[in-house]
């Protein structure tokens, strides 16, 4: 039988921790940054799952390899429109969105 490791924590538990509730500065600023970096990994996810190089896919948009980089590596904010037509365009993908409150 398995014992449990007291000294684990939920991911959640250590978030909090490391950034406060949610709700304070920092605890919003490292939420936004994540969701930053979960576009770029979707994104990166998505092109890989088709077989698409980089190229390949900023070829398909209008855009180039580095800028495909950037955005899948978080260096650059990146235009709604150009995460839009990056998903619907380059990837034959669809865009949802929700708002939470």
């Amino acid at each position: 039988m398995k014992t449990k490791n007291k000294n684990l924590v939920s991911l959640e538990d250590l978030i909090t921790q490391e950034y406060g509730a949610i709700g304070t500065v920092s605890r919003d600023t490292f939420e936004d940054g994540y969701n930053d970096f979960k576009i770029g990994i979707i994104i990166q996810q998505a092109r890989k799952e088709k077989g698409m190089t980089q190229e390949q896919l900023a070829k398909k948009v209008g855009t180039s390899k580095g800028n495909i980089s950037k955005i899948e590596n978080n260096a650059k904010d990146v235009r709604f429109s150009t995460i839009k037509k990056i998903i619907e365009i380059g990837l034959g993908g669809q865009l949802d969105l929700s708002i939470k409150f």
